[in-house]
């Protein structure tokens, strides 16, 4: 199977060609933009395409970071993904950061559970518990970082992501999360086909309309 991966959800404008028959990435191309992913996301899925000597046609399954990130990119990346998926009527899935995060920990560290965590900035830290296996033993959340401390305190295992800082009571290194656009594409073929990608946000924007400044109708 043919797995075509995505990443808008942080920094990195990632796009991956993966066999899954031979577990091998005949492609990929990751720029780390920090914003901008719509203008460059189609560029670089086109440069990975030609790496892989393949065209889109060859694509059996589209796999996409749905969160949680970067709201804009998150939109972005699933966008395209579902988009690319009706025109080409395949299935896409979704791949999520943590579980991504996860699993990047353990090819390091094989045989531990995970507890990956990012920095949700506002005084919160995404976070979420996995298995030696990769599998998730608790719900993605958004907690405060006096909470996330408790919980981590308590946790036998492998804590990754860049909110570690901020679970030992040190300063953020505004060090940002990476999600391996080759593990996503891994996942990704690993997942069940069911429902469309979704984003997952675990709280409400950053940005709002201000209230009390709307435009009287005449």
């Amino acid at each position: 199977m043919i797995v075509l991966a995505l990443d808008t959800a942080g920094v990195d404008c990632a796009v991956a060609v993966y066999n899954s028959d031979g577990d091998s990435v005949l492609g990929e191309v990751t720029e780390t933009i920090g914003r901008g992913h719509a203008e460059r996301l189609m560029a670089i899925l086109d440069e990975t395409l030609a790496k892989a000597g393949l065209g889109l046609d060859a694509v059996d399954r589209i796999a996409v970071t749905i969160g949680p990130g970067s709201f804009t990119g998150i939109r972005v990346g699933v966008a395209a993904a579902r988009g690319l998926a009706l025109s080409l009527g395949i299935p896409a899935v979704g791949v999520t950061t943590l579980e991504t995060m996860a699993a990047a920990a353990l090819e390091q560290a094989p045989g531990q559970p995970v507890l990956a965590a990012r920095d949700a900035k506002r005084d919160e830290i995404y976070l979420q518990t996995f298995d030696e296996h990769g599998a998730p033993t608790s719900e993605a959340q958004a907690m405060s970082v006096a909470d996330a401390r408790t919980l981590a305190g308590g946790f036998d295992g492998t804590v990754t992501g860049s909110a570690v800082p901020l679970l030992k009571g040190e300063p953020a290194n505004d060090q940002p999360d990476s999600f391996p656009i080759g593990l996503v594409a891994r996942l990704g073929a690993l997942k069940p086909v069911g429902e469309k990608p979704k984003p997952i946000y675990l709280r409400g924007p950053d940005a709002r309309p201000q209230a009390g400044y709307a435009v009287a109708r005449i």
